[in-house]
C-alpha cells in the first residue's frame, strides 16, 4: 500500500458480535451485520430515491416546457454521452485513490445539478440546453462513481456477504429507485409541480451525501510500484499513468473469455433496449393508452418492484452453480415482456410486463456484480468496472438518440419487438462462443470464499 494512505482507517471484517449466529433475516440484509456497510446502505437509500425521483421529474420538466420525444431523446442521450466519455478514466481513478472521496465529489456534483435545474424550473427559465447539460455532467459523474463504488464494497465487507450485499442492493436500487422514487414523484408533479419534484430529488441527495460522509475512509486494495510514490508530477507523466493503466484493464478483459462475451452481449441488448424503455414507453403511455404522469409512475413502480423481488431471491439463495449461464439467459429471456409492451391496449399490461422485466433484468444484476467482485483481482476491479460500464453502455448514446425516430419509421409495435427478441439470440452466442458452462464448472462460486 502507498504510504500516504497507509494511515487510513481499517475497517474490521468482523460483524458486530450481537448479531451473530443462525440467520433469522432474509440473507440479502445480512451486511447491515457491519456498521461501515450500514452507513453507505443507508446513503444508498437515499441517492436511489433522489435519483428515482429526478428520472420521472425530468421527464415532465421536458413535456412542461412543450418538448417531445425528439427533445427527451436529446436529453437522455446528452446523459449517455456523458457517462461513457470519461468511464475508462473512473476505473482509473478508481484504482488509484480512496473511493469515498471520488463519491463525495460525484453525489455533490449530481446535487448541484439538481439544484439548479430546481432554480430554474421555479422561475420558468428552464430551456432544453439546460437539461441536456446538466443529464451530461451528471452523467460524467456517474462514469466516476461506479467502479468507485464497485471497488469500495469488498474493502467493506467480506468476499461471503458480497452476494447478500448485491441482493440487498439490487432491491434497493429498483424498490428506491424506480418504484418509491417515481411514484413519489408523478405525484408531486400531478399535485404540484416538475419544480417541486426536482427539489424533493436535490433534498434526497443531500441527506445521502450528508450519511456518505460518516463511513470510513478506507485505502486502495493496490501497492502502486515504488518509483511512482516519489516521481515529480507533470500533466504528460499523469496521462501516461492513466494510459498504462488503462490498457491493464483493457489487456484483463481480451484475455478472460467470460468477461468479454458477457460484456459485449450487454452492448447488444443496451443497444436495442434501452432507448425503447427510457424514450418509448412514456410516451406510449402518454400517446398511445392516453396515460399521464400518475400511470408513468405505476409502471415504473412496477419495473421497480420486480426489480426488487429477483434481486431479494438471487441474494438470499447460494450462488447458481451454473452461475454464468444463468446470468445471461435470464437476460436474453427477460427481454421478452417488451413484446406485451409493444402491443398493449391498456397501462395495467405495460405495468405487468414491466414488473417481469424488472425481475428478470435485475436478478442476473445481483450474480454480475458478484461475480465481478470475487473473480476480478481487486487491484484491478475499479479497472475492470469502468470497462464493464463503457462496454456495455457503449451504444448507449446510439439507442437514445434512433429510439424515437425508429420507431417513427417502423412503428413503436415492429421497435418494441426487436427490442423483445434480439438480446436472447445474442445471450445464446455469447454462452456457446465464449463456452461458459465449462468456465463456471472451471471456477466454482461457493458461499465460502475461493481463489479463480
Amino acid at each position: 500500500m502507498t504510504d500516504q494512505l497507509a494511515p487510513l482507517v481499517p475497517v474490521p471484517e468482523e460483524p458486530d458480535p450481537g448479531l451473530r449466529g443462525p440467520r433469522r433475516i432474509p440473507r440479502a440484509f445480512t451486511p447491515f451485520r457491519h456498521s461501515a456497510y450500514r452507513r453507505l446502505g443507508s446513503a444508498l437509500v437515499l441517492t436511489s430515491f433522489g435519483s428515482g425521483v429526478w428520472i420521472v421529474a425530468l421527464v415532465w420538466e421536458v413535456i412542461r416546457i412543450g418538448g417531445g420525444a425528439s427533445a427527451l431523446s436529446a436529453v437522455t442521450t446528452a446523459g449517455a454521452v456523458g457517462v461513457l466519455l470519461p468511464a475508462l478514466l473512473g476505473g482509473v481513478v478508481a484504482d488509484r485513490v480512496p473511493q469515498k472521496l471520488i463519491l463525495i465529489v460525484t453525489t455533490t456534483v449530481e446535487l448541484l445539478g439538481m439544484s439548479l435545474v430546481a432554480v430554474l424550473s421555479f422561475t420558468d427559465l428552464t430551456q432544453l440546453w439546460h437539461l441536456a447539460t446538466v443529464a451530461f455532467v451528471a452523467g460524467m459523474a456517474m462514469a466516476f462513481y461506479y467502479p468507485a463504488y464497485s471497488a469500495w464494497l469488498p474493502a467493506l465487507v467480506p468476499e461471503e456477504d458480497l452476494l447478500a450485499v448485491n441482493g440487498f442492493e439490487g432491491m434497493v436500487r429498483p424498490t428506491i429507485g424506480q418504484a418509491l422514487g417515481p411514484a413519489v414523484a408523478g405525484g408531486v408533479v400531478g399535485a404540484s409541480s416538475s419544480s417541486a419534484a426536482i427539489s424533493v430529488a436535490a433534498a434526497a441527495y443531500l441527506g445521502g451525501l450528508l450519511v456518505l460522509l460518516l463511513v470510513p475512509l478506507t485505502a486502495v486494495r493496490r501497492d502502486l510500484p515504488a518509483a511512482e510514490a516519489g516521481a515529480p508530477g507533470g500533466a504528460l507523466r499523469a496521462i501516461r499513468t492513466a494510459l498504462a493503466d488503462m490498457r491493464e484493464g483493457f489487456g484483463y478483459m481480451v484475455r478472460t473469455p467470460w468477461l468479454l462475451a458477457t460484456l459485449l452481449f450487454a452492448s447488444v441488448m443496451v443497444l436495442v433496449m434501452m432507448g425503447p424503455l427510457e424514450v418509448l414507453v412514456p410516451f406510449l403511455i402518454k400517446d398511445e393508452l392516453g396515460g399521464g404522469p400518475g400511470d408513468h409512475a405505476v409502471v415504473m413502480a412496477c419495473f421497480g418492484i420486480g426489480g426488487a423481488v429477483g434481486s431479494l431471491v438471487t441474494g438470499s439463495l447460494p450462488m447458481p452453480r451454473r452461475y454464468l449461464t444463468w446470468m445471461n439467459l435470464m437476460w436474453g429471456v427477460g427481454c421478452l415482456p417488451f413484446l406485451v409492451i409493444g402491443f398493449a391496449t391498456a397501462v395495467w399490461q405495460v405495468a405487468a410486463a414491466a414488473f417481469v422485466l424488472g425481475a428478470l433484468f435485475s436478478a442476473p444484476m445481483v450474480i454480475w456484480g458478484t461475480l465481478l467482485q470475487r473473480r476480478v483481482p481487486p487491484e484491478l476491479l475499479g479497472r475492470v468496472a469502468s470497462l464493464d460500464f463503457f462496454v456495455s453502455i457503449s451504444l448507449m448514446p446510439v439507442s437514445m438518440a434512433v429510439a424515437g425516430p425508429v420507431a417513427d419509421l417502423i412503428g413503436l409495435e415492429a421497435t418494441f419487438a426487436i427490442a423483445a427478441l434480439v438480446p436472447g439470440v445474442a445471450a445464446a452466442v455469447a454462452i456457446v462462443g465464449a463456452r461458459l458452462p465449462a468456465d463456471e464448472l472451471a471456477h466454482p462460486l461457493r458461499d465460502e470464499p475461493v481463489s479463480s
